[in-house]
This record gives C-alpha cells, structure tokens and sequence, in this order.
C-alpha cells in the first residue's frame, strides 16, 4: 500500500474510532498530548500525512484499538491483550454444567466434525446404569443431568447434523472390559450392558459416530474435543481451556488427526477388539 493511500485508510478508521469511543477531536488530542490542529490534519481529507509510531500507539490505546489496525496493517481491530483474552478462557468443568456446556459447543458446531479425547468412556455413549455407578460419588442432580446431556448429544449425532469422532486409549478400554484400575468395582452386569450398548451404537451410526484406540504408550493425549473449526477444548479436570481463535484450533485439530493416523484400532475393528476383551475377562 502507497503512502497515500495509507494515510486515507488511518483517516478513515481514525474517524470511525473517535465515532464508536464518543470522542471529540479536542478529547483526543488531549488524552494523546498533541495540539487540536495536529488531530485536525490527521483527519483532513486533503492531507496525506501520517503521525509518527508515538501518536499512532497513543491514539490507538485512548480509542481502544489496535495501532495495527489503524494503520491497515491488520484488520482486527481489538488491541493484542483483548484478542488474547477472546481466543483463550478458562471456564469452570463443574461436572453437571460441564456436559450442558459440551452440549452447547456442539450445538454450536452443528454441521461440522467434532473430534473427541474423552478422559473415560465417552458420556454419550454410556447406559443410563453405567453414567449411574459413575456419578454415584456425586450428589444432588447431577447424575440426571449427565443422563440427559449425554441422551441429548446421542440425539444430535442421530439426527446427523455432525459427523462425531472418537480417540481413545487402549488402556481405557482395556481396563473397562476387566473392570480394573478406573472401573474397579463397576458391577458385571453394568459391564457387559456397556459393551453391548456400544456395539449397537455402533452398528446405527458407523460411519457418523467412529471410535478409533490408540496406544498411549507410544501417543499420549488429554482430554480434548475440537467443535468444528471453531472451538477447542482442553479439559484440566475442575477447569476447562476454551480456545477460539483458528489457529489454535486447527493444532488441536491436528493432534487429534495424528492420533487417527497412528491408531492400534480402527474404527471399523474397534467393536471386535471389545469383543475379544469382554469374551476374554472373567
């Protein structure tokens, strides 16, 4: 961009940053430490000049904008610290308003393929008696509500408005088929309910629901969905990390691909690998 035009562009969006701040012309020159005159021919329509990196940075944080953007350098016009604090938050995973919150990033992403690290069993492709013994050290509503999320997600995914994938490690499986280390204590009965809800899920929504298992010996993942290319969730347990902006989102998104790529179980075998595990433990 020419010098000329340069100049016209900062006018232009010098003006519509006084208009949206409720600034006078007087107001900013004051705030800014400049004489009215010199804010006058910043905004002449007749003048090419531009103001030296000092005004142009002073300017910016009197207005609230970046200095990038009034110079045609960028065109967001948020100032670093607050795009910064609208790509990333940190929000709190209190489990019941946690599943209503999944629920709503996926309504959200409706349309697009969501890509999920569950940090158990995914919720929504649990029984109703296996999200009971999980929820069973909570108290109040929160098991219902887990129900409900999980039966809600189920239902989308049914109406095939997303495309769901699943990553998960061996060792989580594993361990659910023989009922040790996460699921010591979980009952017989429950575990095999489990296993056989799974692989009717499976056989209604292949290709739309696909779960994939990885050997986290060689890979290792937390807990994380990637909603579409706008979200991505990483879970810290009692809180979650909320990334918004697209690049973040696009290295979630290729941390979950590698774990496809490099899966012991695909999604076509996955139901026969729990099979062999359920027919195999005691």
């Amino acid at each position: 961009m020419d010098k000329r035009n340069r100049a016209i562009l900062f006018r232009t969006r010098l003006s519509q940053a006084l208009e949206a701040r409720g600034q006078t012309q007087s107001g900013l020159a004051r705030a800014v430490g400049v004489d009215r005159s010199t804010v006058s021919q910043l905004l002449n329509e007749e003048t090419t000049r531009l103001p030296n990196a000092h005004v142009v940075a002073e300017c910016a944080s009197v207005l609230g904008v970046s200095g990038d953007w009034l110079l045609g350098l960028s065109d967001l016009r948020e100032q670093a610290a607050d795009v910064l604090a609208g790509s990333m938050q940190v929000s709190q995973a209190e489990r019941s308003h946690f599943d209503e919150q999944i629920f709503a990033w996926q309504r959200e992403a409706a349309g697009y393929k969501i890509r999920h690290v569950p940090a158990t069993l995914p919720d929504m492709l649990k029984t109703e008696a296996m999200l009971r013994w999980e929820y069973a050290p909570y108290l109040g509503r929160t098991t219902d509500q887990a129900i409900g999320a999980s039966r809600d997600r189920l239902d989308l995914l049914r109406e095939e408005m997303s495309d769901f994938e699943i990553a998960m490690p061996l060792f989580t499986v594993d361990s659910f088929a023989t009922a040790t280390g996460y699921y010591r204590g979980l009952p017989d009965e429950v575990r095999r309910g489990q296993i056989d809800y799974m692989l009717e899920l499976h056989a209604q929504l292949y290709p739309s629901l696909r779960v994939h298992l990885f050997d986290a010996r060689r890979l290792w993942s937390s807990g994380l969905t990637v909603f579409g290319p706008l979200i991505g969730v990483v879970y810290l347990g009692q809180h979650n990390l909320v990334f918004r902006d697209r690049e973040r989102v696009r290295n979630l998104a290729d941390h979950f691909d590698g774990l496809v790529r490099e899966a012991s179980v695909s999604a076509r075998d996955w139901p026969r690998h729990i099979q062999a595990l359920s027919a195999s433990s005691p």
